[in-house]
């Protein structure tokens, strides 16, 4: 039987944080939807009643790139349910010119604050709610950018992915006599709207090989589901057809 949580799914209109949504909600969990527009939000919204038409969700479009935002959207939860049980940080940016030769200093702003800035405030945010209960979740989508170093992905979003795994782990450093735990998740290319910002869009052949977002949101389930005497760490998840490790070996793709 499932624990029915109240979970806060960042980054929720888009990608990975909407296959989190409408896989969250037939199974009972009561869901609060985050990101910076309302539309977005609303059509994921749909898509999870369409899964389960009773799904309790609220949509609590947010800037949480913005401290008073993030707050905000936890006092929203907290008068609808006067819990935290779970929080999906799936919010995530980049930008097309995305190397230092190339990079603007509001570019570089943009990817801090959609990718560091954002999942820093909201775990700050929910963090006092999860230690008042003595048990809380974070499912942290980071990237394996934020487990090594290319130049694919440039070096803000690389920066700001390397400190998102930081930050996960900082949460059970602290929190571990707290009952909370976090998870960093790193997946590997993924078809979400954020590949069209690649300086070289990927072919028909090569999006067939690289994962769907519900692939990651089967990971944040199971993360999120996972029983709270255990702490999944970091979880990597990637295309079997790696493009990562063929160009290691110099082999055609």
């Amino acid at each position: 039987m499932i624990d029915a949580k109240v979970v806060w799914v960042t980054g929720a209109g888009t990608g990975i944080g909407r296959a989190s949504a409408v896989l969250l909600a037939p199974r009972g969990h009561r869901l609060v939807l985050s990101g910076r527009r309302s539309g977005p939000l609303e059509e994921t919204a749909a898509l999870a009643r369409a899964a389960r038409p009773d799904a309790d969700i609220l949509c609590a479009p947010a800037d949480l790139a913005r401290r008073a935002d993030a707050e905000s959207a936890v006092a929203a939860i907290l008068a609808r349910h006067a819990r935290l049980d779970a929080v999906v940080g799936a919010a995530g940016v980049n930008v097309t010119k995305r190397m230092w030769s190339e990079l603007s200093p509001e570019d570089m702003d943009h990817v801090l604050d959609g990718n560091l800035r954002s999942q820093m405030y909201t775990v700050a945010a929910a963090r006092p709610a999860m230690r008042a209960r003595r048990d809380g979740v974070f499912a942290i989508v980071s990237s394996i950018a934020g487990r090594g170093v290319g130049a694919l992905s440039g070096p803000m979003y690389t920066t700001a992915k390397h400190g998102l795994t930081a930050l996960s782990h900082a949460i059970n450093v602290e929190e571990c006599v707290n009952g909370i735990r976090a998870c960093a998740i790193h997946p590997g290319e993924v078809d979400t709207p954020m590949l069209a910002q690649r300086p070289r869009k990927l072919s028909e052949a090569e999006l067939a090989t690289v994962l769907r977002p519900e692939d990651v949101a089967e990971v944040v389930r199971f993360v999120v589901e996972t029983a709270a005497h255990v702490c999944l760490n970091e979880i990597w998840v990637t295309p079997t057809h790696n493009r990562g490790y063929i160009a290691q070996l110099g082999r055609g793709a």
